[in-house]
């Protein structure tokens, strides 16, 4: 601003000093009155008129200069950055091209539209970087959600075997406190000492293969699990000189674990099963073998003895290859109408010998109808020798067993009722699995654990009935199974013929 005002005051004042000089020679030639000197006056006006219409114009030249470079800085002060890149829509007004300041003008508008378009890119690149940050936040909520969501504990350690991301699974499993954003010595975090040698070797062998191993752990309730830790290592970053971890997902297996338990404890009592029969059809046939029964009915009383335990086998063998079957679904069932009844009554004649043995009764209540039901004839009398096989092991001495049979409406309910040592409601809700036998009754008597398990399969997945129990401990058991009754069942016309068996419906 000063320098403005300087350099429109040196041309006035050049001009003001050059009339005042020339109005003092006008002046001085007045005085002296000659005609020269009267000439030199008027050319003296004339300079003086001269100089100052010349001052008028370079002033008026100065306030027009003045006031474009006003314009041109208050245009570039309000102007948007974004319309300097491009000059094309006039956005910026330019010079007249005698303007002293026009090519001054031009390199500031240059570099102003460089700068724009630097700040253009600067603020893509800001945005850019802005939403890829967004995302990787948002990822990472994902990840971190994910992670949370999922049912299986996960552990991870950085190259220094600190805990680097633990889900909420882990953080209950093994009690972590503090902020997850604090690296804490995953010994320090972990009392599994299998567990946290598995990471740290995982760590350092820097193998990207697992490596995995079974452990025990106590969770925060005291309750004992056990989990299969698979570990694998991960680096961090994608240099070759980049620290490596490690990361572990447990699989809680103590189903597994049941299941192996289940395994061992069936294949331990069918080689018992199977063992007793057969040590004492070889004790038999020796002593038949070696000549040393004379006696015609010890003989007889042998082979009675013999054929009983190959049929305990023959039972044994069946009952496993028909749960396999009927598990495959390759089972060949075949279906014809049958009369329930005279099934049951087989049944119980088949179970009188074992139950005669052990002084127990065995009680029929079947009814007078005639029971008809669609059913393949091998598999219910299976089912049926199992359940009354059943009551009859898990039944004291002198106690009962009593088999009935009921019409009810369109189905045919079959009751097996016994005087035995009765299941509590967890063994009720479990005696159905295969190989699971109530541990408190496995000195009474032994078995596999399939009998009950593939009645149920025969009468619920083949035939489409039900097989329940209700049990009171101590007092004794009820299976009872349903079945569609056949369409073809007869009815009676004379409906007071029957009134005595119908009456028994109503029990």
């Amino acid at each position: 601003m000063f320098r403005s005002k300087l350099s429109l005051a040196l041309p006035l004042a050049a001009c003001v000093a050059w009339s005042a000089l020339a109005l003092a020679w006008l002046t001085e030639a007045a005085a002296a009155g000659g005609h020269a000197s009267s000439f030199r006056a008027a050319l003296l006006g004339g300079s003086v008129t001269i100089a100052i219409a010349v001052a008028a114009v370079v002033w008026r030249n100065q306030q027009n200069a003045r006031r474009s470079i006003q314009r041109q800085l208050e245009v570039l002060c309000h102007i948007d950055p974004r319309t300097l890149a491009d000059n094309a829509s006039g956005a910026v007004p330019t010079l007249d091209a005698s303007d002293a300041w026009r090519e001054v003008f031009e390199q500031v508008h240059l570099t102003l539209a460089d700068y724009a378009a630097k700040a253009q890119e600067a603020e893509l690149a800001r945005a850019t970087a802005e939403m890829r940050a967004q995302r990787n936040a948002q990822r990472a909520e994902y990840l971190e959600h994910i992670l949370s969501e999922m049912p299986q504990p996960i552990v991870a350690v950085n190259e220094f075997d600190d805990v680097l991301i633990s889900n909420a699974h882990a953080t209950q499993l093994f009690g972590f406190t503090g902020d997850p954003a604090d690296y804490r010595p995953l010994d320090e975090l972990v009392k599994c000492e299998q567990l946290v040698e598995l990471l740290r070797e995982t760590r350092r062998r820097k193998s990207l293969t697992g490596r995995s191993c079974e452990v025990e752990l106590c969770d925060a309730g005291g309750c004992t699990h056990w989990y299969s830790a698979t570990a694998r290592g991960f680096a961090i970053g994608t240099s070759e000189s980049a620290p490596h971890g490690a990361v572990a997902v447990l699989r809680e297996i103590d189903s597994l674990k049941d299941l192996q338990r289940r395994n061992a404890e069936f294949v331990s009592s069918v080689s018992h099963e199977i063992k007793t029969p057969l040590a004492g059809i070889m004790a038999y046939v020796e002593l038949l073998a070696d000549n040393e029964v004379d006696d015609d009915a010890a003989r007889e009383e042998y082979l009675q003895v013999i054929n009983s335990q190959a049929d305990r086998l023959q039972r044994l063998v069946d009952n496993l290859l028909n749960l396999a079957r009927i598990e495959a679904g390759v089972v060949e069932v075949h279906k014809t109408t049958l009369s329930l009844n005279e099934l049951l009554e087989e049944a119980m004649h088949v179970v009188t010998p074992a139950a005669e043995q052990r002084r127990i009764t065995l009680v029929s209540d079947l009814s007078e109808l005639y029971l008809g039901v669609f059913a393949d004839r091998d598999m219910i009398l299976q089912a049926a020798i199992n359940l009354l096989s059943n009551a009859v092991k898990y039944t004291p001495e002198g106690g009962t067993v009593t088999v009935r049979s009921r019409l009810h409406g369109h189905q045919v309910q079959v009751d097996v009722a016994d005087t035995g040592v009765g299941l509590s409601p967890e063994d009720c809700q479990r005696v159905f699995e295969k190989f699971y036998r109530v541990k408190k009754d496995q000195k009474m008597a032994a078995g596999t654990g399939l009998g009950l398990a593939l009645a149920k399969h025969i009468v619920e997945d083949v035939h489409g009935g039900t097989l329940a129990v209700e049990s009171t401990l101590g007092k004794g058991s009820t299976f009872h199974f349903m079945l569609a009754r056949s369409a073809h069942t007869p009815i009676a016309a004379d409906r007071d013929a029957l009134q005595p068996a119908l009456a028994q419906t109503a029990e």
